[in-house]
This record gives C-alpha cells, sequence and structure tokens, in this order.
C-alpha cells in the first residue's frame, strides 16, 4: 500500500451551517447537553462529507465541526496547560475586501477595536504542570468520519509549535519543568500517542497544521522572540527537530503533511513574505511526506523557495484563495503548477484552498456557495492536470 497522496487536497476547516453555529451556542448557553451538540455535529459531518464526495475530493474532513478553533480543542484535551489570553502586539491583520461590512454575531476568542474595525488576537498555551494526555482526543473523530464515508479520512493536528511560541520558557513551569529538554520530551510523548492511536483507528493521513513557523518570517513576531531570550534561527531549527521527533514513529503506510501558512481568522492574516527566510530550515529540514503551502496572492511570495524541497517530498500548492469569494481563473491555475513543476516535478504536485475555510468557528468572508464554487474549481483543475486527483 503507498502512503495516501491527493492530487486534490483541502486544509480542513470547513464554514460550519447555520444549524451547527445554532446547536453550539445553545450548548455553551446551557440549552442543551454534550450528546445533543455531538447529534448536531454528526449530522453535519455526514452531510459535509457527501457534499466532498459529490465534488470528486478522494480525501474527505470532518470540517472540524467539533471544534472551536484549529488547535484549541486538541490543546484543552491535554493535562497541565492553561489557555490564557493573548497579546494584542500579535493580533492579526485584517483584509480588506468590499465584504468586510459583513457582520458576525459568534465571537469566540474575539475582539473587535471600535476604531479600527475587526481585531484577533491569538489565545495563547501556558504550561502549568507536567503535559499528558489521559485518553486519545482525535481518534474518537476519526472513527466517525471513516464511518461515513469510503473515502481516505483525513485528521489534523495543531503543530506542537502551538505549545511553546508565545512566551517560550516564560510560559513553561520552571517548577514542572527545570530543564526545558524534559518539556520538549513530554510533548513528543504526547504527539506520538495520539498519532498511533490514531494509526489504531485506521487513519493513514494526518495533517499538521503550523502557522507558527512563518512567524520566523516576520520581523515584529523574530522580535518577540528575541524579546523571550531566545535567537530566532536556533529556535525556528528548535522546532523543526520537535516536529521531527513527533512523526519519527509513524507507520510506513501513513502520509504527515504539514500545513504551513500565515494565518487564518475571518479572512485576516498574520505573517506576511515569501517561504525564502526559512526554506532551508522548514522546507529542507522537515521529515514529512508533503507540504501544503500557502501561494494564493503576492503577500505568500513566489516559488523559488521550492527548490529546497529534498526530492520525492511532495508539495500540495495552495493556491485558491479561502480569504475572498473571487473564483480563480483555470487557466492561471494551470500556469501557476506549470510554474512551480519547474522546481519540483509535476508528479510530485498536487493543488488545494491555502488554507481552511473556517480556522474558527466564525468562518472567513466568504459565502458557502463560494466555499464550493472553489472545492470543486480544485478538482476540475486537478484533473485537467493530472488526469485523476490520487495519485
Amino acid at each position: 500500500m503507498s502512503k495516501p497522496f491527493f492530487r486534490a487536497d483541502q486544509v480542513g476547516s470547513l464554514l460550519r451551517p447555520p444549524e451547527l453555529i445554532a446547536a453550539r451556542d445553545q450548548f455553551q448557553n446551557g440549552q442543551i447537553d454534550p450528546a445533543a451538540l455531538r447529534h448536531a455535529e454528526d449530522a453535519a459531518i455526514a452531510a459535509v462529507v457527501k457534499r466532498q464526495e459529490a465534488c470528486g475530493f478522494g480525501v474527505v474532513v470532518d470540517g472540524e465541526y467539533r471544534r472551536e478553533n484549529w488547535w484549541i480543542d486538541f490543546v484543552q484535551g491535554l493535562s497541565g496547560v492553561e489557555i490564557q489570553d493573548g497579546n494584542p502586539a500579535q493580533a492579526f491583520v485584517a483584509s480588506h475586501t468590499d465584504h468586510d461590512d459583513h457582520d458576525h454575531d459568534h465571537d469566540h476568542d474575539h475582539d473587535h477595536d471600535h476604531d479600527h474595525g475587526w481585531k484577533y488576537v491569538p489565545k495563547n498555551v501556558v504550561t502549568t504542570g507536567r503535559l499528558g494526555a489521559n485518553a486519545p482526543i482525535t481518534a474518537p473523530d476519526f472513527s466517525y468520519l471513516q464511518g461515513v464515508t469510503q473515502r481516505t479520512a483525513k485528521i489534523t493536528l495543531p503543530s506542537p509549535t502551538r505549545l511553546h511560541f508565545h512566551g517560550g520558557r516564560a510560559a513553561v513551569s520552571s517548577t514542572a519543568y527545570p530543564d526545558m529538554e524534559e518539556f520538549f520530551a513530554d510533548v513528543v510523548k504526547v504527539y506520538r500517542a495520539e498519532i498511533a492511536a490514531l494509526e489504531a483507528a485506521g487513519c493513514r493521513y494526518i495533517q499538521i497544521d503550523d502557522p507558527l513557523m512563518t512567524y520566523f518570517i516576520s520581523d515584529r513576531m523574530r522580535a518577540e522572540v528575541v524579546a523571550s531570550g531566545d535567537d530566532p534561527q536556533a529556535r525556528l531549527q528548535r522546532y523543526v527537530d520537535l516536529t521531527n521527533a513527533c512523526i519519527a514513529n509513524r507507520h510506513p503506510d501513513t502520509a504527515i503533511g504539514i500545513h504551513v501558512c500565515r494565518g487564518n481568522s475571518r479572512s485576516g492574516w498574520i505573517s506576511e513574505g515569501g517561504y525564502e527566510r526559512i526554506a532551508d530550515t522548514v522546507l529542507g529540514g522537515l521529515k514529512v511526506d508533503h507540504f501544503l503551502l500557502e501561494y494564493d496572492d503576492e503577500r505568500s511570495g513566489d516559488f523559488a523557495p521550492l527548490r529546497h524541497i529534498p526530492r520525492g517530498v511532495k508539495v500540495v500548492l495552495g493556491l485558491v484563495t479561502t480569504k475572498f469569494g473571487r473564483l480563480e481563473n483555470a487557466d492561471d491555475l494551470v500556469r501557476r503548477i506549470d510554474d512551480a513543476s519547474r522546481l519540483v516535478p509535476l508528479e510530485d504536485l498536487g493543488l488545494s484552498p491555502q488554507c481552511g475555510f473556517a480556522s474558527t468557528v466564525d468562518g472567513n468572508i466568504i459565502t458557502h456557495d463560494d466555499q464550493w464554487r472553489k472545492l470543486e474549481r480544485v478538482v476540475d483543475v486537478a484533473r485537467r492536470v493530472w488526469g485523476d486527483v490520487k495519485s
């Protein structure tokens, strides 16, 4: 059996249907119990899987419909951590479009600045005790997802870097971890156990989501690392080594993809610039099976950093934006794939949106219809270029 790889892929999160958002609000207000919420999630996931199948995808996701956002639910499943409000200096940058007057009423984890409109400040993780997990966190979600499809089911995990970046040493209890290497060793144990549990449940495609490594492109975010007493390049290399250790024991038939993006919340972003500044370390150093990379606009830079991709490692090009509703021209997408194939062989390339459509419950400023048109465009272009959406 070959490792899963798909010419037409997707990053993971999908816009939540109104009835699911309503059920989540009812649950948070104490109007329904956890079983009723899960029933609503189950129904919404089964429906969205059928829609993905109808688009022609060989890989399906649950849309992260059980999550508040892409990382918090996983981290809340760990022992020894607390989630705290973040630093306003880490705020996302709003993308100004003609959709900016849309109102979002479900503001979990959001702030509104009356002078400048919308503002999103990511929450931070503080380690207060020894890290651990009493049970698998995502394996039950995978089992349900795989149970409602004959296609390959993919599960996304937040990167281990999310447990450390904001605060560094200061965010990790010196009582619990007088030696930081013990902290990193426990992070590895948690991830290896989670991956093993997913594999035991039958999962063979796991995606790690990491917007933190692109922070090292940004002078603003690198300054945060310096302020916490670390050298940015040394910390970035530590993160690559940490991620490699987390995935080192995977099954030979398990594909690990890593999505390296620049932040995504209500069509906003946090880091800009091409991958060049981190390419040698990240693209050349991560021992993953494929990368899912963000290439939807000029903020993402050109394809030149792809020269650092080791031969045989595959790349899913995130050429279709999830931030705005405008549909990409198919000929333009084919042309860009051809450009990238000068650096990575065509047989090692795939196509996807640049990020998820709803990294938080609120979702990006885009309609459901636009979301599905974009996903259909991904499949159609992949078939045009490669003939099949699965390698």
